[in-house]
């Protein structure tokens, strides 16, 4: 009996909880599908992803005309839209299109939807190509009202045309870019890894950008920090060297101060084949409207020399590419450490201490670095030895016969006082004032230098400390013996005109009286017209 009055209000009650479920499910059908509805009546009436307002806002974005291959929806798990073969035309005289992009997929959410902004632009297959400066129409791009978070690519090409006809395009080839916030109030931030054609090299730059100035884009701000590696200096020609950099920037645009390190282990000038590690600590500002720039400070260090430079690398006067123009200054640097990136051995020509004040200009155009390399200046060097024995055995054997003493096994050779100036074109070197001196002996010439084949053509006059026919013996010491009484004695010694000619690796040392060249800083009457047509002295190195 009790059995059977207990069961009956159970199964009752499992009766009534699987009803009370059934209608919350029931429930929440009914409201996901009130609330699909909605969405959906919302998302027709916001829905931004047609074809007609997606290319109004490319179109107003660009200043540009915008066709497109293909379109298509995306809904889940993101609204949106794909838009395949899309091309950007700037102008009415277009050569090729400004922008060209493979796919540009546009993403959000549902409520970024409401919020009009956009989550994600991925442009994939991009190509821009800008026109040579100066020589298409100008832009006038509305900006949008649009946020978009952020705007990605890879594998993109970025190519500005030059005013030449027949030179390529210089092409950027872009491995990673993102650029996120844009559109907002503020300014964008941005991360790039990008290959640099020249010289050619890996760069990785992250920074800020913006809010853009439509009045005087040159005020629009800057900043970020920027490493570049591997880059190669062999593309100047006349140089190598794998250089890396690393530094950081900020300002506005037309005003964008720098500063940085370099390291390059390897530099060489390629004629001398000798590598020296080389590091530098640069300040200087770049005006980003036109890529000219302003060195405020270089200090470069190479071996045992502190080198001290500033300038610019900007427009030339002519209007094609930049010209480097950069002050040089060496204080107490080493001569052994500038010759030996210029001679083909081992060791430097000459040792000795340095100063140098040139300014060196290297234009734009085609040619070897030392072809176009032109530099002026005044340099001096203290206490000089040749590294080459038997140059130095033929300044040694010049200062002992200065000093009277032709036959001395233990002569002084310190070169003392070498100074003068130079100016460099077309790898030719041409000296004027040159002064130099030996125990005995002080010397004073001008004439050439070819950096490429060593060549040397040096004419002037060398006051000694003895007679002319103590400075050497034998039947040469005898004719100059007969010379003596044609020049006139001097408080200090005589006066001789002479020459260096030859090679810096088989120099001639020479008397030359007749020798126009060598008699240029010769008083007249030093040399009457009564000595013989050409009487002159070589000391051949053996």
């Amino acid at each position: 009996m009790v059995s059977t009055s207990v069961t009956p209000a159970v199964e009752v009650g499992k009766s009534d909880r699987r009803g009370v479920r059934l209608a919350i499910a029931g429930l929440l059908l009914l409201l996901l599908t009130a609330a699909v509805c909605v969405a959906i009546l919302l998302a027709r009436h916001f829905w931004p992803f047609e074809p007609k307002p997606i290319l109004q806002n490319l179109q107003g974005a660009s200043d540009s005309q915008v066709r497109i291959r293909g379109f298509h929806h995306t809904y889940f798990p993101y609204p949106g839209c794909i838009l395949d073969g899309v091309v950007f035309l700037h102008g009415t005289n277009a050569a090729k299109p400004l922008i060209k992009i493979e796919r540009l997929t546009i993403r959000t959410t549902y409520l970024g939807m409401l919020a009009h902004s956009i989550s994600l632009i991925h442009a994939e297959g991009l190509e821009i190509s800008v026109p040579a400066f100066g020589s298409g129409q100008s832009f006038h791009a509305r900006r949008s009202t649009i946020a978009i978070r952020e705007i990605i690519t890879d594998g993109a090409t970025l190519e500005f045309a030059l005013r030449n006809p027949d030179t390529s395009p210089l092409r950027f080839d872009i491995h990673e870019a993102s650029l996120r916030d844009v559109g907002t109030s503020g300014s964008l931030s941005y991360r790039v890894k990008v290959h640099n054609p020249e010289p050619p090299g890996e760069i990785i730059a992250t920074g800020n950008f913006g809010t853009w100035d439509d009045s005087d884009p040159g005020e629009t701000p800057v900043s970020g920090e920027y490493k570049f590696d591997k880059a190669d200096l062999g593309v100047y020609g006349g140089v190598a060297g794998t250089l890396s950099s690393a530094g950081k920037f900020g300002g506005k645009l037309g005003h964008i101060d720098i500063s940085g390190t370099t390291d390059t282990p390897n530099f060489e000038v390629t004629s001398g084949g000798n590598p020296v590690p080389l590091t530098t600590e640069f300040s200087a500002y770049v005006d980003g409207t036109n890529g000219d720039t302003f060195l405020k400070r270089v200090e470069a260090q190479f071996r045992k020399t502190h080198v001290v430079a500033e300038g610019s690398i900007a427009k030339s006067a002519e209007g094609e590419g930049k010209t480097t123009l950069i002050n040089v200054s060496i204080s107490n640097g080493r001569i052994e450490d500038i010759l030996r990136l210029f001679a083909a051995r081992d060791r430097s020509p000459m040792s000795g201490a340095v100063t140098l004040r040139t300014k060196v200009e290297f234009p734009p155009g085609e040619g070897s670095f030392l072809d176009k390399l032109k530099l002026r200046g005044s340099f001096g060097i203290g206490g000089g030895e040749f590294s080459q024995a038997s140059t130095q055995e033929s300044a040694n054997k010049l200062s002992a016969g200065a000093l009277g003493q032709p036959d001395s096994s233990d002569p002084e050779t310190a070169l003392t006082g070498l100074a003068g100036q130079v100016a460099l074109d077309h790898g030719i070197a041409r000296f004027a004032g040159l002064s130099f001196g030996v125990p005995g002996a002080a010397a004073r010439m001008q004439g050439t230098y070819r950096l490429e084949d060593h060549k040397i053509d040096l004419h002037g006059q060398l006051r000694v400390d003895s007679k002319i026919s103590d400075t050497t013996t034998g039947t040469k010491a005898f004719l100059l013996k007969v010379m003596d009484p044609f020049f006139k004695k001097r408080k200090k010694g005589e006066i001789l005109p002479v020459r260096i000619s030859g090679t810096y690796e088989k120099p001639l040392f020479g008397l030359d009286l007749m020798d126009n060249k060598a008699r240029i800083a010769t008083p007249s009457h030093t040399a009457p017209a009564s000595a013989p047509a050409r009487l002159h002295q070589d000391r051949p190195n053996q």
